[in-house]
């Protein structure tokens, strides 16, 4: 049986090129998709590219009762999960200094990035132990590095977003308490950074294409049983915390 892949927020960008790219290296994939018909429409392109065994689903990650429809309806489709990829994230708006982002956009931006990952894992992780080889990619950023932030040297030294860096460095941490908790299981669990990358979430002002985005978001989901846990990788090797 084909392995199995589920990738939230993957109608567009970054996920859909994940998805693509673990359709060609013969997975079964699942677009996680917010919007029924968007969803549907990535799978529609999907198979117009040659790739058969793609499906939409429907999972707002953000909604408890979607996310729990989402993870008994996948139950129903497979014997289990192979790889989850919590791609699905939010900028939100700006400014974002320290001395005036608003609680507002810190929550909506938290619930997002940070607490919905969490709702998504544990929704599914029933159906991820199952597998025998199961794989977590908590889609972060550099712009979540401390190293970074704190370094006049680096590239995104001067972007200091309060909302948005701070939500990437606590799903880091989740990405470590996760992976030492199932340290003794077959597990891997880690945060890969796509790069800034020319999507719609930056009006694509990015340097980087989805193609070279989602190939380490792609090596680390697929990474073999001496592959690593509880790291944090960019496509130039590990990202200082």
């Amino acid at each position: 049986m084909k392995k199995t892949a589920l990738i939230t927020g993957a109608n567009k960008s970054i996920g859909f090129e994940t998805a693509r790219q673990l359709l060609a290296a013969g997975y079964k994939v699942f677009i996680g998709s917010r919007d029924a018909v968007k969803g549907e429409t990535a799978v529609n392109e999907l198979k117009a590219a040659g790739f058969d065994d793609v499906e939409a689903i429907v999972l707002e990650v953000t909604d408890a009762g979607s996310i729990s429809y989402a993870a008994e309806e996948l139950s129903g489709k497979i014997p289990h999960l192979d790889v989850l990829v919590n791609n699905a994230g939010i900028p939100g708006t700006y400014p974002q200094d320290g001395s005036n982002v608003t609680q507002e956009n810190l929550k909506a931006v938290f619930e997002t990035n940070f607490f919905a990952v969490i709702a998504v894992t544990q929704a599914f992780l029933p159906l991820l132990r199952k597998s025998d080889a199961p794989r977590i990619v908590n889609v972060s950023s550099d712009l979540g590095s401390l190293g970074f932030n704190a370094d006049p040297q680096s590239r995104h030294y001067e972007v200091k977003l309060a909302a948005y860096n701070s939500s990437k460095a606590a799903l880091n941490m989740y990405s470590v308490v996760l992976a030492y908790e199932l340290r003794d299981t077959c597990f891997k669990v880690n945060s890969v950074n796509p790069g800034y990358t020319a999507t719609d979430f930056n009006n694509h002002t990015g340097y980087k294409t989805v193609e070279a985005a989602a190939a380490p978001i792609v090596k680390y989901a697929t990474t073999g049983d001496d592959g690593p846990t509880g790291k944090f990788f960019s496509d130039y090797g590990d990202t200082p915390w």
